[in-house]
Protein backbone atom coordinates (compact mmCIF):
# COMPACT_ATOMS: atom_id res chain seq x y z
CA UNK A 1 0.00 0.00 0.00
CA UNK A 2 1.45 3.21 -1.08
CA UNK A 3 1.79 6.31 1.41
CA UNK A 4 -0.81 8.06 -0.66
CA UNK A 5 -2.88 5.33 -0.02
CA UNK A 6 -2.13 5.31 4.27
CA UNK A 7 -2.98 8.94 4.02
CA UNK A 8 -6.30 8.94 2.45
CA UNK A 9 -7.50 6.07 4.85
CA UNK A 10 -6.55 7.92 7.78
CA UNK A 11 -7.75 11.37 6.92
CA UNK A 12 -11.17 9.10 6.31
CA UNK A 13 -10.46 7.44 9.49
CA UNK A 14 -13.73 8.51 12.24
CA UNK A 15 -11.00 8.08 14.91
CA UNK A 16 -7.38 7.29 14.98
CA UNK A 17 -6.17 5.19 18.52
CA UNK A 18 -2.96 3.97 18.92
CA UNK A 19 -1.54 3.70 14.99
CA UNK A 20 -5.17 1.99 14.19
CA UNK A 21 -7.73 3.85 11.94
CA UNK A 22 -11.07 3.15 12.73
CA UNK A 23 -13.60 3.44 10.20
CA UNK A 24 -17.05 2.90 9.48
CA UNK A 25 -18.27 1.01 6.54
CA UNK A 26 -21.68 1.70 4.48
CA UNK A 27 -22.53 -1.87 5.06
CA UNK A 28 -22.12 -0.71 9.21
CA UNK A 29 -19.42 -2.89 10.21
CA UNK A 30 -16.77 -1.58 11.69
CA UNK A 31 -12.81 -1.64 9.65
CA UNK A 32 -9.72 -1.28 11.63
CA UNK A 33 -6.38 -0.49 10.00
CA UNK A 34 -2.93 -0.82 11.56
CA UNK A 35 -1.11 2.18 9.89
CA UNK A 36 2.19 1.08 10.72
CA UNK A 37 1.58 -2.60 9.50
CA UNK A 38 -1.34 -1.93 7.05
CA UNK A 39 -1.08 -5.94 5.93
CA UNK A 40 -3.43 -5.83 9.36
CA UNK A 41 -6.88 -5.36 9.22
CA UNK A 42 -9.92 -6.44 11.05
CA UNK A 43 -13.74 -5.91 10.32
CA UNK A 44 -16.07 -5.93 13.47
CA UNK A 45 -19.37 -5.49 13.89
CA UNK A 46 -21.59 -3.47 17.31
CA UNK A 47 -20.91 -6.41 19.02
CA UNK A 48 -17.00 -6.86 18.45
CA UNK A 49 -17.75 -10.18 16.92
CA UNK A 50 -14.75 -11.11 14.09
CA UNK A 51 -16.31 -10.27 10.64
CA UNK A 52 -12.82 -10.96 9.05
CA UNK A 53 -9.23 -10.64 10.37
CA UNK A 54 -5.83 -11.72 8.91
CA UNK A 55 -4.31 -10.51 12.16
CA UNK A 56 -2.77 -13.03 14.57
CA UNK A 57 -5.03 -13.43 18.15
CA UNK A 58 -2.93 -11.50 19.99
CA UNK A 59 -3.20 -8.20 17.75
CA UNK A 60 -6.74 -9.16 17.46
CA UNK A 61 -7.26 -8.97 21.46
CA UNK A 62 -5.64 -5.21 21.81
CA UNK A 63 -7.69 -4.10 18.39
CA UNK A 64 -11.28 -5.36 19.78
CA UNK A 65 -10.06 -4.01 23.46
CA UNK A 66 -9.34 -0.68 21.81
CA UNK A 67 -12.51 -0.66 20.08
CA UNK A 68 -14.57 -1.37 23.26
CA UNK A 69 -12.70 1.83 24.74
CA UNK A 70 -13.63 4.09 21.95
CA UNK A 71 -16.81 2.76 20.38
CA UNK A 72 -18.48 5.90 21.97
CA UNK A 73 -16.29 8.28 19.73
CA UNK A 74 -16.86 6.45 16.70
CA UNK A 75 -20.62 7.13 16.94
CA UNK A 76 -20.47 10.46 18.20
CA UNK A 77 -17.33 12.26 15.95
CA UNK A 78 -18.86 13.50 12.74
CA UNK A 79 -16.07 13.44 10.54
Amino acid sequence: MSEKELEKIADNAKIIVNGYAFSKREDGFISILNLEHPDCAIVINHNFEIIETNMDEIEQSIVIELAKRNLQFLEEHNA
